[in-house]
Order: structure tokens, then C-alpha cells, then sequence
């Protein structure tokens, strides 16, 4: 069985996707489970990435999160590839703005009371809006989002890694945007992988990774892995 560092509690958070209700309330199940059980030695929440997009409270959900990180040494946050698009768009790439409205950035900018653009805008001077206009404390913060992190045979990223390639030589795009080549891979990793990015119906535990992106957005179903020692367990919670 895989194992994390010793005396390592960590409860792995999916895909939120601007779904800040469902956050919250995961938050305090975590909460609740967690004071069941005797003290560790030490405790992270580790939160995939993607916590932007197709949902309506991206705003609050990363104001939520960069407060926290503020205030305890307990939370790492991972980038996703929705935040990669975010960045990327505000630092004035115009293709990837038009992409990255059609793909949830629409809702993002609309959870911070902000104008989308017309098909009268020139999207540069639409960039330096949105620049002028986005919490600049908060925008740093997620440009500068780590890609993955580590306890004991566990590894995490935001979309899964490259087979046949050492952990610690993954690319970016891979970490951020791969699906198919790593989900349909049955080959030891040299770690048990814990992932979101592809959606499905339950969470995949396998022998090579665990995929916990539950479709917060559109199922309605956010999740969390607790791992501690060699102990599994799942947490979610549910609009429904």
C-alpha cells in the first residue's frame, strides 16, 4: 500500500471550478473528520488547481483560498490549467483571452462584477482593463502557483504526468493538459498519482493514480481524499 511522509495528514481537494458553496461546505466536512482523529503530526489540504471558470464564484473562491495560504502553512494550492489560461490572457495574449472566455473565463470575470467584451473591443485595451481591474495581490498569487507536490509515494498535479518520463522532468503543458496518454496508462509511475482535470463519474482509485475531479461544476459533486500512513478515504459533498 502507499504510504505518505510519516505523521503527514492530507486531505487532496478536486476541481472547484468557481464553486465556492461547495467549498465551503467540503471545508467543513474536512473539519469535521479531522478532529475525529488523534492530532498528526503534521496537515495539508492539497488543492488541485482549477479553481476558476464555468462556475459563478471563481472571485470568492480564490479570495478564499489566497486568504488562507496567508494565514496557515497548512494549504498548497496547485495551478490548473484554467488558471494557466487566466494568467496567460492577462498577460496580454489575445488569442488565449478568446479561448479562455469560451472555456469558463466568461464566468470569471463576470463573478468580479466585470464587463465581458463586445465584438466592438479591441481586445488589447480589454486586457489593460481587466489588468486595472483584477485584485493585484490575488492575480500575482495565482501566476506564481506551484505544479505539483509530494508525500511520500504520493504525487500531486493538477492533470496527471507523462509516462515513461522521471517526476521530476515532467513539462508544464504535461502537468497542466494531459489526459488521454497518462488516464489510459497502466504503468507504474514511481508514485501513486493524485489528479483532477478529467472528469468522471466516480473517483478512479487504481494502482497508478487517483483521479478525484468529480465535475464540481457540472455534477454538482465536489471531493476530497484523505490520506494519511496507508489510509484512503473519500469526502465529498453534494448541491443535491
Amino acid at each position: 500500500m502507499p504510504r505518505t511522509d510519516p505523521g503527514e495528514r492530507i486531505y487532496a481537494i478536486g476541481d472547484i471550478h468557481g464553486r465556492y458553496d461547495l467549498l465551503r461546505d467540503l471545508m467543513d466536512k474536512i473539519g469535521e473528520h479531522s478532529s475525529t482523529l488523534p492530532p498528526p503530526e503534521s496537515l495539508h489540504l492539497v488543492f488541485l488547481g482549477d479553481l476558476v471558470d464555468r462556475g459563478p464564484q471563481s472571485a470568492k473562491v480564490v479570495e478564499f483560498l489566497w486568504d488562507l495560504e496567508q494565514r496557515t502553512d497548512q494549504v498548497i494550492v496547485l495551478m490548473g490549467n484554467h488558471e494557466e489560461a487566466m494568467i496567460q490572457s492577462l498577460e496580454g495574449d489575445a488569442s488565449i483571452l478568446q479561448r479562455w472566455l469560451g472555456v469558463g473565463g466568461a464566468e470569471t470575470i463576470e463573478s468580479y462584477g466585470l464587463r465581458l467584451p463586445t465584438s466592438r473591443d479591441d481586445l488589447r485595451q480589454y486586457i489593460r482593463y481587466l489588468q486595472a481591474s483584477l485584485p493585484q495581490q490575488q492575480m500575482r498569487w495565482l501566476r506564481n502557483l506551484p505544479l505539483t507536490a509530494q508525500s511520500g509515494d504520493y504525487f500531486f498535479c493538477h492533470a496527471g504526468i507523462r509516462p515513461g518520463v522521471p517526476l521530476g522532468r515532467q513539462a508544464r503543458s504535461d502537468l497542466l493538459w494531459i489526459r488521454h496518454d497518462f488516464i489510459d496508462d497502466d504503468a507504474d509511475h514511481g508514485a501513486v498519482i493524485v489528479h483532477g482535470h478529467t472528469i468522471e463519474p466516480t473517483v478512479k482509485v487504481r494502482a497508478n493514480r487517483i483521479g478525484i475531479d468529480t465535475g464540481a461544476y457540472c455534477h454538482g459533486v465536489l471531493t476530497a481524499l484523505y490520506l494519511e500512513d496507508d489510509r484512503q478515504e473519500l469526502i465529498a459533498v453534494t448541491d443535491r
